[in-house]
């Protein structure tokens, strides 16, 4: 078996992100990061779906000017794929990196986007690099790798869906700095929603409002209410000329939920504000 190092993959998945992403600071998070980058400590975002964290991240890797290594992570991720895997290449045994060996090694902002999602004997490989070793064990090549200062290792989790089956370690979650997100207030949201569609600001006003109603749904029916992100996806339908009421349905109400009267009731918010 050759142990060779296929370095023809060392920079697969790096996001370089050349233009700036629109992002509106909410708080303080936008300070609170590049401390933490600049202290080589760790991040741990949390919020409800669609509130704009993968922006977030994407918006701090072009302000530090580093490349982006995103993984979404899933019930079926294993170490392997996290740190690497020898494979069969050309009839070469070639060992390639996984997309953490290769943030660490490039000095990448490596974030792993809702962690509680992997298997719990996963996410323990992130342990020696979010302490003050910042180092990768790779077993499998007997290599050792030490994150350059540049890294940074990014969590992300929706606290409303955690569960016992579903839960971040407590040996986890104390090696992080956490920065807490929500949905943004009103008049913020709907100017999201103005610079991201181009939607005038009344309709954009009314938008939020409507998903302000449904938020007041959460536990009474609803286990979210409508993001950020599905006020954006409704108002580019209403762009491209989709009346606001079906436009609520199809970016909304269908993707909360499947309830009939779940469905209606989130009909009579809609009617009530358009």
């Amino acid at each position: 078996m050759n142990d060779l190092h296929d370095t023809r993959r060392l920079d697969a998945d790096l996001d370089r992100i050349e233009t700036e992403p629109y992002y509106e600071p909410v708080g303080a998070e936008v300070a609170l990061f590049e401390a933490a980058w600049a202290s080589r400590v760790p991040v741990l975002l949390k919020g409800p779906t669609g509130c704009g964290k993968t922006r977030f991240v994407e918006h701090m890797a072009w302000r530090l000017a580093r490349p982006l290594v995103t993984v979404s992570c899933h019930d079926d991720l294993t170490a392997s794929d996290l740190v690497g895997r020898y494979l069969i290449v050309d009839n070469e045994t070639v060992w390639v990196d996984g997309p953490l060996a290769r943030a660490v090694r490039t000095g990448s902002l490596c974030y792993l986007d809702e962690i509680v999602e992997a298997r719990k004997d996963t996410t323990v490989v992130i342990h020696p690099l979010a302490d003050s070793r910042r180092i990768l064990p790779m077993e499998k090549r007997g290599e050792l790798l030490r994150a350059p200062a540049e890294f940074m290792l990014i969590l992300s989790y929706n606290p409303g869906y955690q569960s016992v089956l579903k839960e971040l370690k407590h040996s986890t979650r104390q090696r992080f700095v956490a920065i807490e997100f929500d949905y943004p207030r009103a008049d913020l949201e709907a100017k999201i929603v103005v610079t991201e569609t181009g939607i005038d600001a009344s309709t954009a006003q009314r938008r939020v409002k409507c998903a302000a109603m449904t938020r007041n749904l959460k536990g009474s029916g609803l286990d979210e209410g409508a993001s950020t992100r599905l006020l954006v996806h409704a108002a580019q339908l209403m762009q491209r000329g989709v009346a606001p009421r079906p436009a609520c349905a199809a970016a909304i109400s269908l993707a909360l939920s499947d309830d009939p009267e779940m469905l209606a009731a989130i009909d009579e918010l809609a009617s009530a504000v358009f």
